[in-house]
């Protein structure tokens, strides 16, 4: 049995990754596919493929991208949610912020520097027009942290997933204030070279496996209510979520990754651009 773990968000998207781990999918392909939740999100997981603590991740497209180019060793093999994700902005329940123009100049509360809170913060202040080169930032690891940081004032604002955050909306801890976008598709898959290298026939068994289970995966029975169920959700904010969310099976095209590094550079989030075969491996 080859053991591969895997990190990844503790959201509904990588729902088709537990259930395939669950009726042993891989196992039936002497795999052994470890699933290692990152409630820090892309941050935390562009350090863990850096050490090696995993082999594999679903991450931010704009956060690997960014991470790679600054020496991550690893490359993309695939897109796996071809839609954009929708970021909430959200400020505590006690906030005297009522819109987002009036979240200029205040301090964004952030997972950690290099992850999609942090990147997308610069995408919604380009957006808006703002000064970038002045954006203040809280780190506050996780969206418990977040809720901690705005209950007691140590940050004014925070993005997240929309659906994920939602809970928090619906209980009266946070207030959502608007929506950003990504400008691309959102989640892909990246795989350190290391384990390219060794375990490639792994990796090509294990996306072939979650690609035959994605492809048809919104028409599983009840497939709403067991997302709904199993992440806290109500099932009409996980049937909206169903209906602008489409997942992948093909590698992130080149057009994609040149205009993720040009908003990227224009922000002056990276440095320098690399061309695109530089950052994907064709599984």
């Amino acid at each position: 049995m080859s053991t591969i773990k895997i990190g990844g968000v503790p959201e509904h998207f990588n729902l088709p990754w537990h259930l395939t781990i669950e009726d042993e999918s891989y196992s039936k392909n002497g795999i052994e596919l470890d699933w290692i939740d990152f409630p820090g999100g892309t941050g935390a997981m562009c350090e863990a493929l850096r050490s090696g603590a995993i082999d594999m991740a679903v991450i931010l497209t704009e956060g690997i991208i960014k991470d790679i180019i600054a020496g991550n060793p690893s490359k993309i093999i695939q897109t796996y949610i071809q839609t954009p994700l929708i970021w909430g902005i959200h400020v505590g329940a006690n906030s005297n912020f009522t819109s987002l123009e009036e979240l200029e100049n205040t301090s964004a509360a952030i997972s950690r520097y290099g992850s999609g809170s942090h990147l997308m913060a610069y995408v919604n202040a380009k957006n808006q027009g703002w000064d970038t080169t002045s954006l203040k930032f809280e780190v506050v690891k996780n969206l418990n942290g977040a809720v901690e940081a705005l209950t007691n004032g140590k940050g004014d604002y925070f993005m997240w997933e929309h659906f994920t955050t939602k809970p928090l909306v619906d209980n009266g801890t946070f207030r959502h204030i608007a929506d950003c976008p990504t400008p691309w598709p959102c989640f892909v898959i990246a795989v350190r070279n290391e384990t390219l290298e060794s375990k490639r026939e792994e990796v090509r068994t294990i996306m072939n496996i979650i690609n035959t289970t994605t492809s048809d995966f919104k028409q599983t029975p009840s497939i709403d209510k067991t997302l709904a169920h199993r992440y806290d959700q109500k099932l009409e904010d996980i049937q909206k979520w169903l209906i602008q969310t489409e997942w992948s099976q093909s590698l992130i095209e080149n057009d994609v990754l040149n205009r993720v590094q040009n908003q990227l550079h224009q922000l002056s989030i990276i440095d320098n651009k690399l061309p695109p075969e530089n950052l994907i491996f064709e599984i």
